[in-house]
């Protein structure tokens, strides 16, 4: 132990220089680390401070009127904020009047696009109606002379008849003094023939044949009775006389109707006669035989619309020598129609349009853009394609045009103020306190309207959180009354935004919150007072109550 002790005696002012070294190496070693973090420290903090001159603007992807200087929510969807894209409108050539969407916008949004294009247009044109009698073939037996029926040959409604079969037989004073007139003048037949001639033809107008006249001469006496003949073959439709009856020149006897050759009127809705023409194939079924289709071709149609119903009729001419169509049957018909068959028109899908009634409003993407760009236009449509429409103006083929989400879109568009389509002039949006023109959060306002602001939009509720769905779909009707009437019922539905339904094209735009109210919900609210839509047909009662000049023509 002593010689432990000793050694370390020994080796005690080494032990100190080499401590002494290594205390110094260390001060070297750590006085420089500290210097260069420091340094870092100070570049970071001149980085920051060159980034704060570019200060971060943050806003909403569904509501861009919002703008915060940091990171949060936003105040009216409670969604979290993005950094504000730069604005590609300092690029040359860009429209000042693009709307700008960010990559997560447009999938928060669900906006789909496609390419325009040309294609053949055509379209499945779904007709109602009814069997109805060629009106050609229609007889109506009147008396050509007073009398009384003293025989009927025809005994009830829907007996078959063929040409010159005896119907009745009248007595008639007044024929028996023609005859006694005829007999008298055949004695002057070579001296005074246009006297003869003319007593004739006064019989011949009271519808007595040839073969009746000449009877009476060849007998020479009068005949009492006299039979009324069928003028064609066909159905008796209508009796108006019973046996004992007395009639009077001019009343109605008898109706009769050829049917074996029938008329099927289709009423067409004036959207779908640019679709019809003559010669065009029908294909129509009758309730009465299902399983069974026939054919036949459009002969002709109306010239006039119904000022009620807003529907021309369209005739198909069918024969039906079995008898088997009757009258007042329904029917239901398809025409498989193209409008124009050598050439391709430009069609673009009912989702990619706005109606306001008098403009129809599409949204353009932007090509060679840095970021999603939309720009607002006015297109000039044509008839409807089925699923599509047909473009006349605005549009070129090649363009891309949103077709899903675009209520969305102008709904940006209007609330920074640039044309929409209830704007299409663009500048402030009709939002409440203007606030496409509010800088929430920004260093500009005063305390108070930061105040203000807050106050309202503090911690927002989950049912403040927009989830806007935009639909459009047909519903039945024929005028302004029933544009009320639609409105105002789908408007008492809680988290309907926007309700609008267009006289004459029969569509209904609903802008709703799919959180609150469905589609389904809609659809059976208004087909609860009254009128049909694409898939719920409408109340029987309600239907039945409306005004007469809502009574629209039924499917």
């Amino acid at each position: 132990m002593k010689q432990i002790v000793q050694n370390i005696k020994q080796n005690l002012k080494l032990i100190i220089i080499v401590l002494g070294i290594g205390v110094f190496i260390g001060w070297l070693f750590f006085h420089q680390g500290s210097s260069s973090s420091v340094n870092v420290n100070e570049q970071e903090l001149t980085g920051h401070d060159h980034e704060s001159e570019d200060a971060t603007t943050w806003t909403c992807s569904m509501h861009p009127q919002i703008k915060m200087d940091k990171p949060g929510q936003c105040p009216i969807c409670a969604m979290d904020l993005i950094p504000l894209e730069t604005n590609s409108s300092d690029e040359e050539g860009v429209d000042p009047n693009e709307i700008q969407m960010s990559e997560s916008a447009m999938k928060i949004a669900e906006i789909q696009t496609m390419i325009v294009k040309k294609d053949y247009s055509n379209k499945e044109v779904y007709l109602l109606g009814k069997i109805k009698p060629d009106e050609r073939n229609i007889a109506e037996l009147t008396a050509r002379f007073g009398g009384r029926i003293e025989k009927l040959f025809t005994n009830f409604t829907g007996q078959n008849v063929v040409l010159g079969e005896k119907l009745a037989t009248i007595y008639s004073p007044e024929l028996v003094t023609a005859q006694k007139e005829l007999l008298e003048a055949v004695a002057y037949k070579e001296s005074n023939p246009s006297f003869y001639l003319a007593i004739r033809n006064k019989l011949k107008l009271w519808d007595l044949s040839d073969a009746q006249i000449n009877g009476i001469e060849t007998k020479g006496e009068t005949q009492n009775y006299f039979d009324v003949l069928s003028p064609i073959s066909g159905t008796i439709t209508k009796r108006h006389v019973a046996l004992g009856d007395y009639v009077k020149e001019g009343n109605a006897l008898f109706e009769v109707i050829d049917l074996k050759k029938v008329w099927v009127m289709f009423e067409a809705y004036e959207s779908d006669l640019p679709w019809l023409s003559k010669g065009d194939v029908v294909e129509f079924t009758i309730q009465s035989f299902p399983g069974k289709t026939y054919t036949g071709k459009v002969t002709f149609i109306d010239p006039f619309l119904d000022a009620k119903t807003r529907t021309a009729n369209v005739r198909v001419e069918v024969n039906n020598p079995n008898l088997e169509l009757k009258p007042e049957m329904f029917t239901n018909g398809i025409v498989k129609p193209k409008l124009n068959a050598n050439q391709k028109d430009l069609l673009i899908p009912k989702t990619a349009v706005l109606w306001t009634g008098k403009r129809a409003v599409v949204y353009v993407k932007m090509p060679e853009r840095k970021h999603n760009s939309f720009l607002y236009r006015e297109i000039t449509l044509g008839p409807e394609a089925g699923e599509f429409y047909i473009v006349k103006e605005g549009l070129s083929e090649g363009e891309e045009i949103a077709v899903n989400g675009v209520f969305k879109i102008d709904a940006a568009s209007q609330l920074e103020g640039k044309p929409s389509m209830m704007n299409p002039q663009g500048g402030a949006g009709s939002t409440p306190h203007d606030m496409s023109k509010m800088d929430i959060g920004s260093e500009n306002q005063t305390d108070h309207s930061k105040m203000d602001m807050s106050q309202k939009t503090e911690q927002p509720s989950n049912e403040m959180k927009a989830n806007l769905e935009h639909a459009m779909f047909k519903v039945s009707g024929n005028c302004e009354m029933c544009k009320s009437t639609i409105e105002k019922a789908t408007g008492t539905l809680d988290g309907v935004n926007v309700a609008n339904w267009n006289v004459e094209t029969k569509q209904m735009h609903v802008s709703f919150n799919k959180d609150k109210v469905s589609l389904d919900k809609i659809h059976k609210t208004i087909a609860a007072a009254g009128y049909d839509t694409e898939k719920v047909k409408g109340d029987n009662n309600a239907y039945s109550k409306l005004p007469e000049c809502c009574q629209y023509t039924r499917e």
